[in-house]
Parts: structure tokens; C-alpha cells; sequence
């Protein structure tokens, strides 16, 4: 057992290694919140277009546009596939960069002809240790994402799709569920697959004797979406003739929204 100057001192050691770790804890906890708020400032965007992509989808389904593409002629094993890896550029984090840089390295061993772009120097220096191929004019970080760094990214991989280099394009990243659980994600990003936009269909009729003084249609369907009300069709037995609505909850964007159609009888 050592003398008690020495235990001291061990002691003070400690102490300092932990006001140290506080201190470290504290930033990343104020870097977390402000990732959190921009992700929160950017996710309205997201679902909404996917949302509108819906909606086109839903009163024009024949609808053709190149990002539809599924290119049927060219078999499964012979389609070239992008995969775009995103991670972080510092390896503290753990699961974070393990997870999807496995997810990732298990696909691409399951598939021939697979184009690895990496973002994040922690990824980058995990592939290169690993010899597998990473294009080259793709040399982006993480750190501080802007919107013109974001629109070089997308323009790149939508170019190689649109010029064929690529027949399908998916991203592997890390979908931080809180502080403390994280889940690797696998998403298609390219070609976009039209069963996926359109809306689940949980159909509730409404008859249109449901709306209120200066009741709007949008504020029925919001009111009954509230009261969780399920009302039957009713004939209009003054005319023969009931214009009926239909509530539609659409999860497909990650968000509900209510939908109206109407319909005669």
C-alpha cells in the first residue's frame, strides 16, 4: 500500500481526470442538442415532399418520371449499385460508425457490382484499411454539413444514375433513436418505388351532414381525427344523392396528414 502522499495524489489525479470528462460531457451534450434542432428544422422538408410526391401519386399513379426507373431488363446480379456510407469524422462514437460500416460491408460482399461512396473520414479509413475501392471524387466530411456541400453530393449521385453508371443507389447510415440507442439503417434512395408512397389506407366515410357551422372540410377531418369519431355513411333522404368524405391516414412520409376525396352516390 503506497504512503499517504502518494494516495493523495492519485486522488487529486482522479479528481482532475474527471473534471476533464465533465467538461468534455458538456460539449458534446450542447453539440447534441444542436444537432437535434437542426434535424428537427430540416425533417418538415423531408416529409412534406414526400408527402406531395404522395399526393401526385395518388390522383396521377401512371405517372413517369427517370427517378421511377426500376430498369427491369438488367438482372438482379448484374445491376450496379451505389452505396453511400455515411459516418463520423472522429472514431469516439462507437456503434455509431461500427454499425453501418458493417451494414454496408455486408451488402457489398452479398453483391457484385457495388460503387462505394464514403462520407466521413472515419469510414474512409476503415475502407481503405479494408483495400476496397472508394471513388475518389467524392472527398467529403461530415463536420458543419452546408446545403452547397449537400447539393455537389446529390447532384454527383443523380448524374450517375441518369447517365446509367448506376442502376440503384442506397444509403447506410445510423438513425440516432436517443441518447443512448442507435440503429444502422439500409434505405433505397434511388430508384424511388412508387408502393412506398402511396398511402396506407385506413379509410373512415364521413358524411358531409357531419360538418358544423363554418366548419371547413379540412377542420372535419382534423376535429374528427381529435374526437376519434367513426361515423357511418348516411343516404340524404331528401335527394337520393349523399356526397360522402373519406379520411385517409397516410404514414408513408414518417407523418400523418388527412387526405379528403369525395365521393357521390
Amino acid at each position: 500500500m503506497g504512503s499517504t502522499k502518494e494516495i493523495q495524489t492519485r486522488m487529486k489525479s482522479i479528481q482532475d481526470t474527471m473534471k476533464i470528462t465533465n467538461a468534455m460531457y458538456m460539449i458534446s451534450s450542447s453539440k447534441m442538442q444542436k444537432a437535434k434542432r437542426i434535424l428537427s428544422d430540416t425533417e418538415p422538408y423531408y416529409y412534406n415532399m414526400q408527402a406531395a410526391i404522395s399526393r401526385i401519386l395518388r390522383h396521377m399513379p401512371d405517372t413517369e418520371h427517370p427517378f421511377f426507373s426500376i430498369r427491369h431488363k438488367i438482372a438482379e446480379e448484374d445491376r450496379k449499385i451505389g452505396c453511400i456510407v455515411v459516418t463520423g469524422d472522429k472514431g469516439m462514437a462507437g456503434a455509431y460508425n461500427h454499425n453501418s460500416q458493417k451494414m454496408a460491408e455486408q451488402f457489398m460482399a452479398e453483391h457484385e457490382h457495388c460503387k462505394l461512396y464514403v462520407l466521413g473520414m472515419v469510414g474512409r479509413q476503415y475502407f481503405t484499411k479494408k483495400h476496397m475501392d472508394i471513388a475518389e471524387n467524392f472527398p467529403y466530411t461530415v463536420q458543419k454539413p452546408t446545403m452547397h456541400r449537400a447539393r455537389l453530393i446529390s447532384e454527383e449521385i443523380v448524374r450517375a444514375f441518369l447517365d446509367r453508371e448506376l442502376d440503384e443507389v442506397r444509403i447506410f447510415y445510423t438513425e440516432m433513436q436517443s441518447a443512448v440507442a442507435m440503429e444502422p439503417v439500409n434505405m433505397q434512395l434511388l430508384p424511388l418505388k412508387k408502393a412506398e408512397f402511396l398511402p396506407n389506407q385506413a379509410m373512415l366515410a364521413v358524411s358531409y351532414t357531419h360538418l358544423r357551422a363554418h366548419e371547413t372540410k379540412a377542420n372535419l377531418v382534423c376535429r374528427l381525427l381529435l374526437e376519434k369519431k367513426t361515423n357511418k355513411k348516411k343516404k340524404n333522404t331528401t335527394g337520393g344523392i349523399v356526397t360522402t368524405y373519406e379520411l385517409t391516414h397516410d404514414n408513408t412520409a414518417g407523418n400523418s396528414f388527412a387526405a379528403i376525396s369525395s365521393n357521390n352516390y
